[in-house]
């Protein structure tokens, strides 16, 4: 994937182990959403949250907070620590696990929605092998040739993407929809006309969506396993 990647960021807590940043804790939690967003394909670097990929995924954390209004869903962000994927490092994925086993000791074992662009989108939906990830929502997201899609079985996902993304490519996404559909996933692909990889053409579009796939995957989640 080449080099990825306005307004005032949420107000985020850093908890202890670092990987986990809370947006919304409430009282009692059912159900959780995590972001993550994108990066590099190479690059050792520390990761930011002024850094534009990080920046751009603030206006998607909002919309999904106001189309999941339920005082019971924890809202947070996976904190990585480098800015890129590494190869077989895969730095992200690792980073999103480590934010997983967070969550799960500060709330419990809840299920988890994913949302992840670009780079991030490619760690949550290899991440989804965790039995408490119920679902994912990958926006644009980096699908190389050959990603895992076995571990999708029985969970949801919906694939959003411009077609006029020039930086990862909508067809291989499509392929990856049809492929984890084959495996048993509840999968569905969302093409956005006129849409480009930072999701700044037809924003209303991406954030509607997102939110709206969000609130619905959460429906489905909270049910029965």
């Amino acid at each position: 994937m080449p080099a990825s990647e306005d307004e005032a960021p949420p107000q985020v807590a850093l908890e202890p182990a670092g990987a986990l940043l809370t947006h919304r804790v409430p009282p009692t939690t059912r159900a959780a959403v995590l972001f993550l967003h994108g990066g590099r394909s190479d690059s050792r670097a520390p990761s930011r949250p002024w850094h534009p990929a990080a920046v751009r995924m603030r206006p998607v954390v909002r919309a999904v907070a106001a189309a999941v209004p339920d005082d019971d869903v924890l809202l947070g962000t996976v904190r990585y620590r480098v800015r890129g994927w590494n190869q077989d490092a895969a730095d992200p994925l690792r980073d999103a696990r480590r934010a997983l086993a967070e969550l799960a000791r500060l709330v419990g074992d809840v299920p988890v929605v994913l949302v992840g662009h670009s780079m991030g989108g490619r760690a949550a939906l290899r991440a989804a092998s965790a039995p408490r990830v119920r679902s994912v929502v990958a926006l644009a997201p980096w699908c190389p040739a050959g990603e895992p899609v076995a571990h999708l079985r029985d969970k949801g996902l919906v694939v959003v993407h411009g077609d006029r993304d020039r930086v990862t490519d909508p067809r291989a996404s499509a392929t990856y929809v049809r492929r984890a559909l084959r495996a048993g996933a509840r999968a569905r692909f969302l093409p956005v006309a006129g849409g480009d990889h930072a999701m700044l053409r037809h924003s209303g579009t991406w954030h509607r969506t997102t939110g709206s796939a969000v609130a619905g995957l959460l429906a489905v989640a909270r049910g029965p396993a």
